[in-house]
């Protein structure tokens, strides 16, 4: 199982953490001990004072594909979630400032959330609204409209590098809003009001 992450895909994001607009989608990837445990805590690694949260929308594969054309792309999901890519941005920052991988800071143990995933069908892809609420209050408010590169060009473009399998999830990339987390924050994520997770940070 792969966990591939799209960065930068909402310009509003973009401008908010001053980073160039991408002529094509920035990939990362996550593995699978990125993946924290339905119903556990988040905790704040001791490694970081800056862990900020980002909801982004999941796609997860249902088979096989290499090479999909976009207009195949709706063929290899089946059901959409949401998830939050924790992020520890101190550390981000001092691996850009060197031009050294993300990795320590985007896939440690834990920092990718992954709630309940919904049936696709229930859902217009093309403007699907999600939130992501601190404490009850709403922090990021987003809808895959404004995504830079859509649900289907993003399957696409990743299975041109690597091949996708069943069970492999795309996070899609963070709207603006991103923001630091702290002790005893509870984090709820949802999609057209249906609550994908809720996750409490330790």
């Amino acid at each position: 199982m792969k966990i591939i992450c799209i960065g930068r895909n909402y310009a509003k994001h973009i401008e908010e953490l001053a980073n160039e607009k991408p002529e094509e989608p920035v990939v990362f990837l996550k593995p699978d001990s990125a993946i924290l445990p339905k119903n556990n805590p988040f905790f704040i690694p001791s490694f970081s004072e800056d862990v900020h949260y980002e909801v982004e929308v999941l796609v997860k594969i249902n088979k096989v594909g290499k090479h999909i054309a976009t207009r195949f792309a709706h063929k290899y999901y089946d059901e959409i979630g949401l998830g939050i890519d924790f992020t520890a941005r101190d550390v981000q920052a001092r691996c850009k400032e060197k031009g050294l991988p993300w990795e320590k800071a985007k896939a440690f143990d834990g920092s990718a959330i992954i709630g309940d995933f919904f049936p696709k069908t229930d859902f217009d892809l093309e403007n699907l609204s999600f939130q992501l609420l601190k404490n009850d209050s709403v922090v990021q408010d987003g809808n895959t409209s404004n995504m830079l590169w859509k649900i289907d060009e993003l399957v696409s473009y990743v299975s041109q590098y690597f091949t996708l399998k069943k069970g492999d999830i795309i996070f899609t990339g963070t709207p603006d809003g991103v923001g630091k987390v702290k002790e005893n924050d509870v984090l709820v994520g949802t999609i057209e009001a249906k609550e994908s997770f809720q996750i409490r940070v330790k």
